[in-house]
């Protein structure tokens, strides 16, 4: 099975904790209510909008508090590369597991993510979308590998 679109397999040597170590990150920012004091410095904003004057900015340097972007990149790179490295034998069971996983992922994602808009409001549902920035990325990596080791077990 020709998969040009995976890694090699010994990124995933690197992916796993960047992810985990993002994941981590991100339940610690999440309990903590998103108040944490981490490195702050000049960043490039494409937008912003000020909270003093109301104003919107477009292409302006400004001070920003960078833990939370550091946190969402190390779920994000590492998710991707965790999800789309390729296994030590890769072959058509395999590329049938990526692909079932996938497509659970995101039925599962839009399932959640209709039922919080049917019922979830205000700035929790602010909330809701941060995290569904993540989630179809982790529910397929956690359906994929589940369905991996189910698999494993029964050949043994």
């Amino acid at each position: 099975m020709k998969t040009n679109y995976l890694l090699p397999n010994k990124y995933k040597l690197l992916g796993w904790p960047l992810f985990i170590f993002g994941l981590i990150g991100g339940i610690f920012i999440s309990v903590s209510n998103f108040e944490t004091t981490g490195p702050s410095i000049k960043v490039l904003s494409i937008y912003s909008e000020s909270f003093i004057d109301s104003k919107n900015h477009f292409f302006k340097v400004i001070e920003n508090e960078i833990l939370d972007e550091i946190i969402a990149v190390f779920i994000i790179i590492g998710g991707l590369i965790v999800g789309f490295s390729k296994e030590k034998v890769e072959d058509e069971f395999i590329y049938k597991l990526r692909k079932d996983s996938l497509v659970w992922a995101i039925i599962f994602n839009y399932v959640i993510l209709l039922f919080t808009i049917l019922f979830i409001y205000d700035l929790a549902f602010f909330d809701v979308l941060v995290y569904n920035m993540f989630t179809p990325l982790i529910f397929f990596i956690i359906r994929f590998n589940f369905l991996k080791r189910k698999a494993n077990s029964h050949d043994e």
